[in-house]
C-alpha cells in the first residue's frame, strides 16, 4: 500500500498518553467480549470485517463498541497480557472499552490513549488503514512527533477526577476515603465515567446486577479481590450474573482445575462483598426484578435491554467493574436512560412488509438481530407488530439478539412494551426521526448469516439457554420432548439459573427432561463454556439463540445452525436439520 499524504487531527481525550502503531480500522462496531481473544489479541468475531486481525502493536479505529458489557474485562486482560492495541480511536463516546482502560490506569497503573474524533476526521482516518499512526494527547497524525510539547501532557489534557460533576456531601466523603479505601477507589472510577458521559451529578440506585463476576483472566480476579481485601461491602441489594463455571458441578464435569479454582475465587470475592449468589444472566426472572420507573444499575447486555425496554426500569448499559463500584457506593452517574429524554426513540422501524403469518419463536431473535443491525447506536421503536402477542421469552430473545449487534441500551415496540403506548409520546423532537423498513429478504439474510454450517453437516450438540432458560421455556421443552427419542450421537445441554432450576426440579421437569437426555448446567452460560462441554468436532452445533449463533463460531471454532426450539428438538432426534427455513420465512420469502 502506498503512503498517503501526511494528515493530522485533534480529538477529545478520555485517557491520555502517547503511542504509535499500524492502523487497523473499520466502520463497523466491535464487541470485545466474544469478539476478541484476551490471551492472544486476535479479533475472533467471524462476522466482523476485521476477523483474524491482531490488536497488539496496532492503533484500533472503530466507531465504538457493541454487544457485551464484559468488553471492559477483556480490555483490562489485553492490557495486562500486553496484547492490547497501542491506542483506541472512536467516532463517538465509548463507555465500555474506555472503562476497561480507566480501571487499568486507576488500579494497575497501565493504560493506552483513548480518543474520540469528530465524524469527518474519523472517516478520513478509515482511509489510512495500514498506515503508521501516531497519537499524543489530543493529537493524531501520520507524522511522528519530534519534540515533546509540555503543554500537551496527559495531566493537563485529561479531566480531573471530579471534573464538572457536582458532588454532594456523601460523594465528597467517599472521595476523601471516609468510608474506606474500596469505596474511595470505586467513587473515583464512577466519577471518571460520569465525566466521560457528561453527567453533572450522581444519583442513588436501588439495586445492582454485576456482570464483572465473569472470569476473563487474572486481571478481573485481582481487581475483585483487591476491592474485597480493601474492605469493600455493597450498599444496595446486588445480584450476580452468570459466572464461568457451574459452581456445584465443575469438578465432576471435568473442567480444568486451575480455571475452575480461579473462577470460584472470583465468584467468592463478590459474595464476600455482600452480593447474592444468583449467578444468572436473566435477573429479570428473579423475584427481585425492578418495577417500571425504578432506578437501577445493571450490567450484562441482554439484561440491560430487557430492564429498560420490557420492565420499564431505568439503567445504563454499565460496563463490567463499574457495576461493583456502584454497588459499593450506591451512587451512579445521572445520564443515559436514567434520564427521560434519553429514553426517546430516534428511529422508527416499520415491519409492514414482513409476513406475520405462522411466526414461531425463531421470528423474534431474527427480527431483533435485524433491527439491531439497522439501529447500531439509535434507540428504535418498532411498529406494525400490534397484531402479535409476544411472550416475555419472545421479548427476551428479541432483546438478546438486538443487544448482540447494537450498542443501544433499549428498544420500544409500539403497543407492546410499557412506554410505547402512543407513538408520538416516545419520539424525540429534534432532530427529525428517521424511518427504515424491515424486509423479508433482510430477515432471510440474517437467518443465513446465523446458519454458518453447511446444510448437510451432522449435528452433535444442541445448545439451549443463552440467555438462561426460564421456567416457561423449560415447560415448553418438556412438551416438545414428550414421547420423542433423542439420537445417541447428539448431546442436548441447557443452561439456566439456580432459581429456574429449583422450580423446574420441584415440578418434576428436570427428571422428565433428563430421561430424554437433556443435561442441565446452572450458574454459567454458553458464552463462557468450553471443553469438556464443547469438544473440538467437525460437526455442527445447533441453538435457538441468535446471540450464541453470532458469537459461537468465534468462541468454539465450530459451525452453527440456528432455529426454533421445535427445530432444535427435531435435530436432537434426527442428528441433522430437517428444514432449511421455518414456515414464516419460507411463506414470506416471495413478498
Amino acid at each position: 500500500m502506498g503512503s498517503l499524504p501526511e494528515a493530522s487531527f485533534q480529538g477529545t481525550v478520555h485517557v491520555g498518553g502517547e503511542a504509535s502503531g499500524t492502523l487497523i480500522a473499520s466502520d463497523l462496531e466491535l464487541s470485545f467480549w466474544g469478539g476478541v481473544n484476551p490471551q492472544t489479541g486476535e479479533i475472533i468475531d467471524r462476522h466482523h470485517p476485521l476477523s483474524g486481525c491482531y490488536l497488539q502493536d496496532a492503533v484500533l479505529a472503530i466507531p465504538g463498541g457493541r454487544g457485551s458489557c464484559s468488553g471492559s474485562g477483556v480490555m483490562l486482560e489485553l492490557l495486562l497480557n500486553k496484547k492490547a492495541p497501542k491506542a483506541l480511536l472512536f467516532e463517538r463516546r465509548e463507555d465500555i472499552l474506555t472503562l476497561g482502560v480507566m480501571v487499568a490506569k486507576e488500579v494497575f497503573d497501565t493504560s493506552i490513549p483513548v480518543l474520540t474524533l469528530n465524524p469527518n476526521d474519523f472517516r478520513a482516518v478509515l482511509n489510512m488503514n495500514g498506515e503508521t499512526i501516531h497519537v499524543r494527547s489530543e493529537n493524531v497524525s501520520t507524522k511522528a512527533f519530534s519534540i515533546r510539547n509540555e503543554s500537551l501532557t496527559t495531566e493537563k489534557q485529561e479531566p480531573s477526577i471530579a471534573g464538572t460533576v457536582k458532588l454532594n456531601s456523601l460523594d465528597k466523603e467517599l472521595l476523601e476515603g471516609t468510608f474506606g479505601t474500596a469505596s474511595q477507589v470505586a467513587i473515583r472510577l464512577i466519577l471518571r465515567m460520569a465525566n466521560l458521559l457528561g453527567a453533572h451529578e450522581l444519583m442513588d440506585v436501588t439495586q445492582v446486577h454485576v456482570d464483572g463476576c465473569v472470569y476473563t483472566g487474572s486481571g478481573c480476579l485481582l481487581f475483585a479481590e483487591k476491592l474485597r481485601d480493601l474492605g469493600g461491602n455493597v450498599q444496595v441489594p446486588t445480584t450476580l450474573n452468570s459466572i464461568s463455571i457451574d459452581q456445584k458441578r465443575w469438578r465432576a464435569q471435568g473442567v480444568d482445575a486451575s480455571f475452575g479454582e480461579a473462577a470460584t475465587r472470583l465468584a467468592d470475592a463478590y459474595v464476600d462483598m455482600g452480593c447474592h449468589p444468583t449467578f444468572t444472566c436473566a435477573p429479570y426472572q428473579l423475584e427481585s426484578a425492578p418495577r417500571k420507573g425504578q432506578q437501577v444499575a445493571w450490567a450484562e447486555s441482554n439484561a440491560v435491554v430487557y430492564a429498560n425496554s420490557v420492565l420499564g426500569a431505568r439503567t445504563m448499559k454499565y460496563p463490567d467493574f463499574l457495576d461493583i463500584c456502584i454497588a459499593l457506593t450506591g451512587r451512579a452517574p445521572r445520564a443515559g436512560p436514567h434520564v427521560e429524554i434519553n429514553r426517546l426513540a430516534s428511529l422508527v422501524v416499520r415491519v409492514s412488509d414482513v409476513c406475520l403469518k405462522s411466526v414461531d419463536d425463531s421470528f423474534y431473535p431474527i427480527l431483533g438481530y435485524n433491527v439491531g443491525s439497522l439501529s447500531s447506536t439509535e434507540t428504535p421503536v418498532i411498529v406494525d407488530l400490534e397484531a402479535l402477542v409476544p411472550s416475555k421469552d419472545d421479548l427476551r430473545a428479541f432483546g438478546a439478539a438486538f443487544a448482540t449487534v447494537s450498542s443501544a441500551p433499549m428498544f420500544h415496540i409500539l403497543g407492546i412494551t410499557p412506554e410505547a403506548t402512543v407513538l408520538e409520546h416516545i419520539l424525540q423532537k429534534e432532530p427529525e426521526v428517521r424511518c427504515v423498513d424491515v424486509k423479508m429478504e433482510g430477515l432471510r439474510d440474517c437467518w443465513n448469516e446465523l446458519n454458518s454450517a453447511r446444510r448437510d453437516l451432522p449435528i452433535d450438540l444442541i445448545s439451549l439457554g443463552n440467555p438462561h432458560f426460564s421456567l416457561e421455556e423449560i415447560k415448553k421443552l418438556a412438551r416438545l420432548c414428550q414421547g420423542r427419542v433423542k439420537s445417541e450421537i447428539v448431546a442436548v445441554v441447557m443452561t439456566c439459573g439456580r432459581s429456574a432450576y429449583g422450580l423446574a426440579k420441584q415440578a418434576g421437569l428436570v427428571d422428565e427432561l433428563e430421561k430424554f437426555g437433556v443435561q442441565f448446567i446452572t450458574d454459567t452460560c454458553w458464552c463462557m463454556l468450553t471443553a469438556p462441554t464443547i469438544q473440538p468436532s467437525a460437526n455442527a452445533i445447533m441453538t435457538n439463540s441468535a446471540k450464541y449463533a453470532h458469537y459461537g463460531p468465534g468462541l468454539t471454532s465450530r459451525k452453527f445452525f440456528f432455529g426454533s426450539l421445535a427445530q432444535c428438538v427435531e435435530a436432537a432426534c434426527q442428528g441433522h436439520i430437517t428444514e432449511v427455513f421455518p414456515k414464516w420465512l419460507a411463506d414470506g420469502a416471495g413478498r
